[in-house]
Formats: C-alpha cells, structure tokens, sequence
C-alpha cells in the first residue's frame, strides 16, 4: 500500500476520532480520545475547515494510478470519507440548521458511555460526569449557531423531545448513582443536575426565538445529489432512485399480501409473557440461526465470532432510550466483546420494531444480529482503512438483504408471523426511499412524512415521527437500505453470471460481510473488475456540481 495514504489515512482517522458529530444511528458510533468532549463553537468549525483543506489537499496529491485496484479503493475510501466532513461541515449544516443536532451532540455520549454492561468503573464514571459538565456549553454554542439559520420544523420536534428530557436525564442518573460510591454519586448528581437545567433552559430559548426561524429543512437538489455520489457514490440519479424505490414498494406491498393471504388465521400469535422469557428465547435463537448459517452453506460462523444478545433494559438507560438505538454494538477495539439489545418489558403499545421482536426474537436476530456480525468481521480486516470507513448503503443494505435470504432460505418457515413482518418491513424500507428524497429536495414536509410512514406502513405514530425527523436530517440514510440491498443482488447476480457453476454462495457472502463497510460499487470493482458503476457515479457527481 501507498506509505502515503497509509500516513494520511491513520491521521485522519485520528482526527475524526476527535471531531465526527455524534449521531441517533447505533452503526456511526465511535470510540473518542480520553478526556473528549464536543466542542461546535465558531474557532472549532474554522479548525474543522482548515484542517480539512489540508487533508484533502494531501489526498489530491496521491497519484494511486499504477497500484493495485485494492490501493485505489483505499484511496476512494478516504476521498469519500473528506467528502462527507465537507457534506457535514458546509451543505447538510446540521449544526448550523437543525437543534436536533445539539441534543446528539450534548447527549448522545452520555447514552453512549451507559451502553456497555456494568461495572461503571471511576473512569466510566468520570467520562459521563465530563459530558454532563459539556452540557451548558454546547447548548451555548448552539445558540450562536442557530440564531438566524435554524430551520422551524427541526426546533419544533427539538422541543418534543425536550419537552420531559430534563426530567429524564435526572431519573436516569439518580438510578446510575445509585449503584455508586457516595463520593462519584454526588459528582455525578450535580452535574447531572447542571444539565437539565440547560436542557429546559434551551428547550425555552428554541420557543422564544421559533417565530424567527425559517421553515425549510431540506437540503435541495445539488447538495443532495453531492451525498448521494460523492459521499456515498451511489450510481443513481434521484430519478432512477425514485423509481427503483416505488417498484420496490409495489414489489413488497404484493409479497406482503400474497403471504397474509397464505398464512390467513395464523397471523397473530401471542406477546411473549415477559423480558425473561423473551431473552432466554432470543439467546436459543440466536445459536439456531448461526448452525442455520452453516448448515445450509451460507455464511461462515467462526466458532470465535461473537454473540448478538438480548438483556433487560436497565434503569439508568431506559428513561434515556429516545436519544438512540439502545443497543451496544461494541467496537474496534471491543470487537470480541457480544453485542447487546437491550429491551422493555413486553406489551401490546411497544413501539413498530420493539413489538415485533416481542412477538418473534428472529425478527431482530436477522437484522441486527447480522449488523453485530458483519461489524465483529470488519473490525478485523487485515486492511485498517477498511476498518473504519462507514457508509450506512453497504452496512444496512447488507442488514436488509439478510432478512430476504433468511425468508427464501426457510428459516421462517414455522413463523407466519414473523414472515408478516418480514414481508411489512421491507414495505418499509422500500417506502424510504420516497420519503428519504422527498424530504431532501423539499417535496415533503416532516409532518407529511411521519403521516406517509405512520398511514402506508402502517406505524405507530411515535417511530414515524422518530423516522421522518432523523432522515430529514440525515438525507441519503433513509434509502440506504433498499439501494443498499438491491447493489447486493446486482452484484450476486453479476458474479453467478462471471462465475458460473464455481460461484461459491458462502464465499460470496462471507466475503460481503468483511468487506461490509465498502460501498458496493467499490466492491464490485475488486470483485468482479467492473467499474463502469463507480464511473456513472463520478460522471453524476461531475454533472451536479
């Protein structure tokens, strides 16, 4: 490999380690540098720039031309990676435009450091205690940011989720102190205290100024068409996505239906009785689906690969669940560690995807234990670069596409309700797609797009609002999982064309699940040697600029 990309490669990461905005999406976290803490104030982001301008100057400097295609894609790897600190910094804005963003920034490490299972050790301890005093100068930072550019409909849902936030953080630490010395619960407790007084004081500031703010949210066509190439170099102009999306939707709205109709008086089992039952059921699953795996010669279960795990959702969490995906899908450095989902206790109001699982583990099983898998895989990649990129196409296309082999290659088959919900979520995912660019180029507003989810799924209205806010904010995330796992196909159908009768299904996936933080057009250039997919996505990005 090129010393000089290794070089460049290693510093930026480090550097991103320092300064990647924290985000609801369990597949971006990142472990930070000890004694870190956010910091969005106007000197930070003209550093962000500064030092930006200089990495990307150094990238383009490289001249990869002569190395291996392996090389190449490590170089188109970090020039996505710049390319997307530039999307964050400079078109999406988040931390100019959205308030949402502040509540990640500010909270977000405090659920992420309560994730790993106890003991909460004094570093532990000490880290969240950093965070919570962070609290009042982010919220601070974010009022010099906003003022003037933040987008009305962001700070009206910033204000939902901070309407009882305060009351949150406060119970949650009173459980998390609870378990510790007198000493550290005190330190924990007043600074705990300390932030909720800046989230309610915030919570104000957003109602006070809300008159003031625009109304648009979305990013508009050439910003939008920059993610969509340059960042995530999906091959697709919006049109053709818009397409294959409502396809998809006509495709999973027909499966769904013809299944319902099979499966009539079947549909509707009960709840499991309790969290206990449903954890013990979720670990015998789990071991199923991975002799499941092997048996039918699909993916590689090495007997070192760590287990994705149900547990019961503490209280110290629970109160705080809102702020993201509460589970802990471990890391680099914690890739042997299993990776836990916490959960409630189950009921008939559960939230879309909390109900299904209370209904059939698997559900969760094929979906994020396959995100557990494939992350535990990439982490150890002989290559380093490749162990921390990320672009969600590839990680959740992956994700998405494992629920359909799991339904065609039976393991459903004694579950019809499962296979309904199966079959519903990827009505789901499909209907993304729309939602994901109509909310990106201003077709939708977020009240129409939580109304779409909740009315065409359909969904509680809870997760539709959660859905619509997060991919307005987020756009390119919402269709990432049905473009995600229609590239997966193309390019399996592509490699049994190539390959014939030596097409290997097992060493095709288990090379897609090491490779699963690689955009599929990169992929498909070092697998098959085919890189007219990458050349339409650089053509699109020339055309949008």
């Amino acid at each position: 490999m090129s010393s000089a990309l290794t070089e460049l490669a290693e510093e930026f990461w480090c550097w991103r380690a320092s300064t990647q905005p924290e985000s609801y999406d369990d597949l971006t976290r990142i472990e930070r540098p000890q004694d870190w803490t956010g910091d969005w104030s106007a000197d930070a982001v003209a550093a962000r720039r500064r030092r930006l301008s200089a990495f990307a100057e150094r990238h383009r400097r490289l001249d990869l031309s002569a190395e291996p295609v392996a090389v190449q894609v490590d170089g188109r790897l970090i020039r996505s990676a710049l390319s997307r600190v530039r999307w964050e910094l400079d078109l999406l804005r988040g931390w100019q435009r959205n308030p949402c963003f502040y509540i990640d920034q500010a909270l977000i490490p405090v659920f992420n450091l309560l994730l790993a299972p106890p003991p909460f050790d004094d570093r532990r301890v000490q880290a969240i205690v950093r965070q919570l005093i962070a609290t009042p100068i982010l919220f601070a930072q974010a009022r010099d940011n906003l003022a003037g550019h933040a987008a009305a409909p962001f700070a009206r849902y910033a204000m939902r989720l901070l309407d009882r936030a305060d009351e949150d953080l406060t119970t949650a630490m009173h459980a998390l102190a609870a378990m510790l010395p007198p000493e550290p619960a005190q330190r924990l407790l007043a600074a705990a205290f300390a932030a909720a007084r800046a989230l309610a004081a915030f919570r104000d500031w957003l109602g006070e100024l809300l008159e003031s703010f625009g109304q648009d949210t979305s990013v508009g066509a050439s910003s939008f068409a920059y993610f969509l190439h340059r960042v995530a170099l999906l091959p697709y102009p919006v049109q053709q996505l818009r397409t294959m999306g409502r396809q998809e939707t006509d495709r999973a709205i027909t499966v769904e239906a013809v299944l319902r109709r099979r499966f009539t008086g079947r549909l509707r089992p009960g709840l499991i009785a309790d969290a206990a039952e449903q954890i013990a059921r979720q670990h015998q699953d789990e071991l199923a689906v991975r002799r499941f795996y092997t048996e039918r010669g699909l993916l590689s279960q090495p007997e070192a690969l760590r287990h994705y795990r149900f547990a019961p959702i503490p209280p110290y969490l629970a109160p705080l669940s809102w702020l993201g995906i509460p589970d802990d899908l471990t890391s680099p450095q914690r890739r042997d560690d299993d990776a836990v989902r916490y959960i409630p206790r189950p009921g008939p109001a559960l939230p879309y995807f909390e109900y299904a699982k209370a209904l059939d583990p698997l559900t969760a099983i094929v979906h994020e234990g396959a995100h557990a898998q494939q992350l535990a895989l990439s982490w150890r990649h002989a290559d380093p670069i490749r162990r921390h990129y990320y672009d969600s196409a590839p990680n959740e296309g992956i994700a998405f596409y494992n629920e359909e082999l799991m339904l065609t290659s039976g393991l459903f088959d004694d579950a019809p309700a499962s296979i309904a919900f199966i079959a519903n979520a990827q009505r789901l995912r499909a209907l993304r797609v729309e939602i994901d660019i109509g909310l990106a180029l201003g077709d939708l507003t977020l009240d129409q797009a939580a109304d779409r989810l909740a009315d065409a799924v359909p969904m509680d209205r809870q997760t539709a609002w959660q859905g619509a806010a997060f991919f307005a904010g987020n756009p390119g995330q919402g269709l990432s999982y049905q473009i995600g796992k229609l590239q997966i196909t193309e390019l399996l159908a592509d490699s049994v064309r190539d390959l014939g009768d030596a097409f290997d299904l097992r060493a095709f996936h288990d090379r897609l699940w090491r490779e699963g933080n690689v955009p599929l057009v990169l992929q498909r250039w070092e697998l098959l040697g085919r890189r007219g997919r990458l050349d339409d996505a650089d053509r699109l990005a020339t055309e949008a600029r």
